[in-house]
């Protein structure tokens, strides 16, 4: 956290004017033709990746730095972004590193107005070579998004073209069978023991005397994450996504975590592999890409979404209690109900605007998932309880049931209204 002199001289600079209104002409190019231009900010030259739009009003730093949004330009639906600024404190990528290919907005603040920035979102995007373009129809993108589906782009400030941008985002190869795990895993195992260290955090979670080993597995995890399972008494072990069950099973664990990423989960077929090695074996516990990959780990099938959920106002019915959850969401493939119900596995939450699968549990094993993000950064804590859950399935041996749920739901309300 900025404080002292660092944080009174980030508060004064971050008032200062963005330079970045006076950007080169920039392009985006849809592989259906469709052609958008404004303004540069962030780097220059070109990128492509798969266009998709977020729902969320802030959290744009968040957002940047998920590694689940490698390879995709990523819309902000939000008419005004970079008004506060970026800090050191809401990164996301183990790596520190900004994830997206490209960023699109429809204005960007000229002035960054926040005690706690460090940079202006121009500076930080150029910082890691990443385009940012802004000064175009938002709205229109997304709802042309929203029609045809998400696809590949390319933005340019160095073609004027359209119809060669728009041969070259042809040109790209589809998210379908693609394996960016690779590009954001981490190439070693590591140890993470930090949990919440943020005043801008939640509170502390009082978890008990007991903490639990609990290995987990990294296809492009997003820290909060890591500090929620810490924050719900684990010691946490980080592995690559390249582990094998061999490996993982040798540290005696607790329990398995599996993490978010990006990409085809159906492409990492090495991870799939490994939890085919763990099932049964040592409670499991997943989140998106995570909850995908333990599908078809069971032997269910996913498929493409038409735009996917990304958003951090996404509502979700548990079914095991029939409470609604407002969820944070980043995941552009789902798993197919029907083939999930043929393996055993029992659907817990659905998706209340497209009726998706967003979580599961199986009878027989020690395991579940959830398809959206209960470590939210952005986005509201209903879901937290999810981690205690974890906790709780590592003690007995048992998936969660709906009275277990329903328990940590109320100890998490309840600790809420005591702070």
């Amino acid at each position: 956290m900025l404080r002292g002199e660092e944080g009174i001289e980030a508060k004064a600079e971050g008032q200062k004017k963005d330079s970045a209104m006076n950007g080169k002409p920039c392009k985006l190019a849809l592989e259906d033709g469709l052609v958008f231009t404004g303004v540069s900010f962030g780097a220059e030259g070109d990128s492509s990746g798969e266009v998709v739009f977020n729902t969320g009003m802030t959290g744009y730093q968040e957002v940047l730095t998920d590694p689940s949004y490698a390879g995709q330009i990523v819309t902000m639906t939000y008419t005004e972004i970079g008004n506060y600024g970026v800090n050191v404190e809401d990164i996301e990528a183990f790596t520190r590193r900004v994830q997206v290919a490209g960023f699109v907005v429809k204005e960007l603040s000229p002035v960054v107005s926040n005690f706690r920035a460090s940079k202006s979102l121009h500076e930080y995007l150029r910082e890691f070579g990443v385009m940012g373009l802004a000064g175009i129809d938002t709205r229109a993108l997304t709802r042309h998004i929203r029609v045809a589906g998400a696809m590949n782009g390319v933005m340019s400030t160095e073609v004027r073209d359209d119809a060669e941008l728009v041969r070259r985002a042809k040109a790209l190869p589809s998210m379908n069978g693609m394996d960016l795990v690779r590009v954001v895993r981490p190439e070693k195992a590591y140890d993470w023991p930090e949990g919440y260290n943020s005043a801008f955090a939640q509170a502390h979670r009082d978890h008990g005397s007991r903490v639990f080993d609990v290995v987990a597995i990294d296809c492009g995890a997003k820290v909060n994450i890591l500090r929620n399972l810490v924050e719900a008494g684990c010691r946490v072990h980080v592995v690559p996504a390249t582990a094998s069950a061999a490996e993982i099973l040798a540290r005696k664990p607790d329990g398995v975590f599996v993490s978010n990423g990006p990409g085809d989960p159906a492409a990492v077929t090495y991870t799939i592999e490994t939890l085919r090695g763990l099932v049964g074996k040592v409670p499991t516990f997943g989140i998106c890409l995570g909850h995908q990959m333990l599908g078809l780990a069971l032997g269910a099938t996913t498929y493409k979404l038409k735009f996917g959920h990304r958003g951090c106002n996404q509502p979700v019915r548990n079914e095991a209690t029939g409470k609604v959850e407002i969820t944070s969401q980043n995941h552009g493939f789902a798993v197919d109900a029907d083939s999930l119900r043929a393996t055993g596995a029992a659907v817990t939450h659905v998706n209340l605007n497209d009726h998706t699968v967003e979580g599961f549990t199986h009878p027989d094993k020690a395991l579940f998932s959830v398809q959206y993000h209960p470590e939210a950064s952005p986005g509201p804590h209903d879901a937290t309880y999810l981690f205690d859950c974890f906790r709780s399935m590592m003690e007995s041996g048992s998936a969660p049931t709906a009275q277990d749920m329903h328990a940590a739901q109320e100890k998490l309300a309840h600790a809420g209204r005591k702070g």
